[in-house]
């Protein structure tokens, strides 16, 4: 097996996972979406934990590839801040959700190696906005006197709920009108 099917693994996993949540997908829907047997997929994952590591930590780099590249291209904080909104945006036009999202919902059943990925995900998340959020504070961009940290926090919450309330209602317009409410929130 060559690595192209590794990454056609991860590709269609990922999107299972998106769309179904950990618990809702297995290694024969997987196989049938790959069209190779479920021994194969043992060869490159041989279980589905190492296979949500993976996919964890391949969400991961990308995240960190997209947010660096929203720091170049963006001079200010709200645009940064839009620009990470429309990442979602991305996800809720494609009828998936965050993968991170769809496994925190699931944190309780899975293994504790999830638990700390998931964490590590978010806390780099907040973190970014946060350090983002002070530079917009400081810059008088932003809202001040609320915590970068805390207003980080509910960036996140407002676009995962977002993301997750209109993938039910089908509306990316719901999206955008409560990307606005939240832009209008924190601008100074």
């Amino acid at each position: 097996m060559s690595l192209k099917t590794r990454d056609r693994l991860l590709i269609e996993a990922e999107r299972l996972v998106r769309r179904l949540g950990y618990a809702g997908f297995s290694y024969a829907d997987l196989a049938a979406e790959v069209g190779i047997t479920k021994a194969s997929i043992h060869h490159h994952f041989p279980s589905k934990e190492a296979m949500g590591l993976a996919l964890v930590a391949a969400y991961d780099e990308r995240y960190d590839a997209a947010m660096a590249k929203i720091l170049e291209a963006h001079a200010d904080a709200p645009a940064r801040i839009d620009a990470y909104a429309a990442l979602y945006l991305k996800g809720l036009e494609d009828d998936l959700g965050c993968l991170c999202a769809a496994l925190a919902v699931e944190v309780a059943a899975l293994p504790a190696a999830f638990r700390t990925a998931l964490s590590a995900f978010f806390a780099k998340h907040v973190e970014w906005l946060a350090a983002v959020i002070a530079e917009g504070q400081a810059a008088g961009d932003l809202r001040p006197g609320v915590g970068s940290q805390a207003l980080a926090r509910q960036i996140i919450a407002t676009l995962e709920g977002a993301l997750l309330m209109e993938r039910v209602f089908g509306r990316a317009g719901g999206f955008r009108d409560t990307l606005a409410a939240l832009r209008a929130s924190v601008a100074a």
